[in-house]
């Protein structure tokens, strides 16, 4: 077990998340576990560590007033110390003195030596200013656009893509609301597979419904791994589970239908429609990554209906395989823009020459599913981003493609899995929103084939 303090063990994290693109939600659990912290330390260092991760655009536009040439220039480790240290003065109940002279001496366990008496002085200008006093001299020196991104810690392109995003769905105005969601902590949401659990199994204070999944509720505090059953009950969000129903609850099941979820990993919609098929239909999923099917294994092993399993391209598996299943999922690989508030550190390795790789690997997968289904099957066409080139025009590039095509009113299937849902005005499909429906950002669509 290594000796590590709250705020040594944090600076670790970032360090690794900065330097070496690990993600915080798998690297620190570990982390935590090997240091032996629990409890309250295990609570404040996932407070550091989250809250530097989803203000860091806010906390580098203050830094850039307190360092003689801003942030991006310093070593990662100076980067780190300095974020770390201005969480605790902006964001966090921890007086001056102990934020200050803690994080620099985190900092020289994380590497810093020659710079610690940079990182004290930087510090100490940052504690000379109220949050209210650095908002108006940053309000001062920035464009309105450039400060709205700023304060609320998204790059300048993602806001505008939001922004996009929520007038398309008759929203706008909402921008500010939906980034202040992105870096709000989510609770953790449980599924409760259909057929194998019942969430009113667990009707208790500490299991409160979901809002508008039909299958989900809200975790108690603690580890969600504490309340999890293999097979029956799983981690999901409220959002997943009601795109994973749609496909599902299009249209009644006729036993013997065939089923493909075609992008499968990590497995939790696949699980649910294991559990919803529950032995009337045939399931098949496939993962292309290695470590990705491991983990659709592991969803979906203990839940007891048969279903088998492919790696491999999903462009070729529907491709090769003409008028094959009733129904097909494509979970489609995309930027991630609506799970920001879940990977926060996400939204600065993404770039907008991301888009052009994944749309055309999206409206591939689209054209290999139209192979792939059969003559009034069903295809749920989902992505966990609300951008507009990965969402509506991707779903409008296909009818325009494809003349067999044609949109089935998903709001209608939204809406009779999730009374009382306030829906937007997306024409080609659904778009869920984490400040509206307290979900990531998923879009859902879904069409048959004529």
């Amino acid at each position: 077990m290594i000796d590590y303090t709250p705020r040594s063990l944090a600076a670790e994290v970032l360090l690794q998340v900065e330097s070496a693109d690990a993600y915080a939600n798998l690297l620190l659990p570990t982390k935590l576990s090997r240091a032996g912290m629990h409890g309250r330390d295990a609570g404040f260092v996932t407070e550091l560590v989250y809250g530097t991760l989803r203000n860091r655009g806010w906390y580098d536009a203050i830094l850039a007033n307190c360092t003689p040439k801003g942030v991006d220039d310093l070593d990662a480790a100076v980067r780190v110390a300095l974020r770390l240290g201005s969480h605790q003065l902006l964001s966090m109940r921890v007086p001056a003195h102990a934020a200050i002279a803690e994080t620099v001496d985190a900092a020289r366990e994380i590497g810093v030596t020659r710079a610690a008496g940079l990182v004290n002085a930087a510090l100490r200008r940052v504690s000379e200013r109220s949050v209210d006093q650095w908002d108006s001299v940053l309000s001062e020196s920035m464009s309105r656009e450039g400060f709205e991104a700023a304060r609320f810690s998204h790059p300048v392109w993602i806001a505008r893509a939001l922004g996009s995003a929520l007038k398309s769905d008759g929203r706008d105005g909402d921008l500010r609301e939906l980034m202040e969601a992105d870096n709000a902590a989510p609770a953790v949401t449980l599924t409760a597979l259909p057929g194998l659990a019942s969430r009113e199994d667990f009707a208790t204070a500490d299991f409160p419904p979901t809002e508008y999944s039909p299958i989900g509720m809200y975790a108690p505090h603690g580890d969600p791994a504490d309340v999890t059953v293999p097979g029956k009950v799983r981690v999901q969000d409220q959002g997943s589970q009601i795109a994973a129903l749609s496909l599902t609850r299009a249209r009644p099941i006729v036993p013997g239908e065939r089923w493909l979820d075609a992008c499968a990993g990590p497995g939790g919609k696949a699980a649910i429609l294991l559990a919803e098929g529950a032995g009337d239909v045939e399931l098949e999923w496939n993962e292309i990554a290695e470590h990705r099917v491991g983990l659709v294994h592991r969803a979906i092993e203990k839940i007891p209906f048969p279903s088998s399993g492919h790696q491999r391209d999903a462009r070729e598996l529907m491709n090769e395989n003409p008028d094959t299943w009733d129904r097909i999922l494509v979970d489609a690989p995309c930027t991630g823009l609506g799970a920001l508030r879940r990977r926060p550190e996400a939204r600065w390795r993404k770039s907008p020459a991301d888009l052009s790789t994944l749309t055309a690997l999206q409206a591939q997968l689209i054209d290999a599913a139209v192979v792939g289904l059969r003559r009034g099957g069903v295809l749920g066409y989902v992505t966990c981003s609300p951008h507009l080139a990965e969402t509506q025009r991707q779903v409008e590039g296909a009818l325009r493609r494809h003349d067999e095509l044609s949109l089935l009113d998903v709001r209608a299937v939204v809406e009779r899995i999730a009374p009382g849902i306030q829906l937007g005005s997306q024409r080609a499909g659904v778009q869920l929103w984490p400040h509206a429906h307290r979900s990531d950002a998923m879009f859902i669509s879904l069409l048959t084939k004529k």
